[in-house]
């Protein structure tokens, strides 16, 4: 209990910081999703003129976009975030006997709460502009918590090494900017040469991003198969990550 009540005092001060000194202070949290939305829909959508292929809609491409980018802010800043808690939180860490692991945690709550708020405009206006929404909805839950265990699988192995190897949070700045590049996001997948289209199968942003964009975009049930795959992977991920962990973790909390 003891543990959950520092992850919810983390949480809590995590955006207390984050807007500290500013005049509106909290409010933030809702105007930058806001500000956020209307970037993808009026510059993609309206600005650019871009249109998603056998689509008339004309939100439709503003709509993959953005289903794309909301979900890959909340995956991208779980593991960058993820990957100096350590360092960030030593001072904790020299006072307070918790499991490390746990630290993870107020990270995936507080960019939840950002991914929800953020999420919760893009449904207000998929409703105002009277955009279909289907039964698939169902499964937008579970892609989200396949989501995040992932981004938590990926951050504590990176946590773990991060300790010993300081540029490693560099490094993987770097690889999230190739991740995103190398996801379908601001593109459709079928303006990609064959050879890469075969190699995205191997990458899980693209299976989730795309679960978002059947479900709100094309309407579709997402492929069920890759996503179950995914989860194997992910828990497989999870178990190796905790195992790297508890065999550095004496040198971790000597080494901070």
């Amino acid at each position: 209990m003891s543990h959950l009540n520092l992850i919810l005092e983390l949480t809590k001060r995590d955006f207390s910081e984050r807007f500290a000194g500013s005049v509106l202070g909290s409010l933030w949290a809702f105007i930058w999703p806001i500000v956020q939305l209307l970037i993808y829909i009026v510059i993609f959508g309206q600005i650019m003129g871009s249109r998603l292929p056998g689509s008339s809609n004309i939100y439709s491409y503003s709509i993959y976009v953005s289903a794309g980018l909301i979900t890959w802010t909340a995956f991208a800043n779980t593991i960058s975030r993820c990957t100096s808690i350590f360092l960030d939180k030593k001072h904790i860490i020299s006072k307070i006997n918790l499991s490390l692991p746990d630290l993870l945690l107020y990270i995936i709550l507080s960019e939840s709460i950002t991914f929800l708020i953020t999420i919760g405009f893009f449904f207000v206006f998929l409703l105002i502009t009277e955009y279909p929404l289907d039964q698939q909805l169902i499964l937008f839950p579970f892609i989200y918590y396949l989501q995040q265990l992932f981004a938590f699988g990926f951050g504590l192995l990176a946590a773990s090494l991060t300790v010993f190897l300081r540029d490693l949070k560099e490094i993987v700045g770097i690889i999230l900017q190739f991740w995103f590049w190398f996801t379908p996001i601001v593109y459709i997948r079928d303006i990609l040469p064959e050879s890469v289209k075969k190699i995205l199968v191997y990458n899980p942003a693209c299976i989730i991003i795309e679960a978002y964009q059947d479900i709100f975009v094309f309407h579709r049930i997402p492929d069920m198969n890759a996503l179950m795959i995914l989860s194997i992977l992910t828990h497989l991920l999870i178990c190796f990550s905790y195992y790297v962990f508890q065999k550095l973790e004496k040198d971790i909390r000597d080494f901070i």
